[in-house]
């Protein structure tokens, strides 16, 4: 009789496949995703943005992102998180505009607790953000 000789190789097929059954189910998954984006209320007439400015973005459920200047996006915790990233962004441009945007499905209540908190950390140049139709 002939002895069989032990194989020392991994089958990749069954990786392979799987690999490309999750590589669909990502495609498929990746645009249902929500990107957090914002239904901003309207206005008839508005100035134009200045050239530089912070932008903070209020949410339908209330959450705070702070976007720098470049357009960066940072979450916040609340408006304790807000008061020290503000803080820390004054610290760097003293004299940058901010720019408060809310959904117009959230309160107004925490719409005017943002502009407070902004206006309490020394922003002169404070304003909210519409989209003009």
């Amino acid at each position: 009789m002939r002895q069989r000789r032990l194989k020392n190789e991994i089958n990749v097929v069954p990786y392979i496949d799987v690999m490309l059954v999750l590589l669909v189910i990502f495609m498929v998954a990746t645009p249902m995703m929500s990107t957090g984006a914002i239904e901003l209320p309207s206005a008839g007439t508005a100035p134009e943005k200045p050239e530089k400015y912070l932008r903070v973005q209020v949410d339908k459920e209330g959450a705070l992102s702070l976007f720098n200047a470049d357009g960066q996006e940072s979450k916040l915790d609340g408006v304790r998180g807000l008061r020290s990233s503000l803080a820390n962004e004054r610290a760097r441009t003293p004299e940058i505009a901010v720019l408060v945007a809310a959904d117009k499905e959230v309160p107004y209540r925490s719409v005017i607790e943002t502009l407070d908190e902004v206006k309490k950390q020394g922003f002169s140049r404070v304003a909210l953000e519409t989209s003009v139709h």
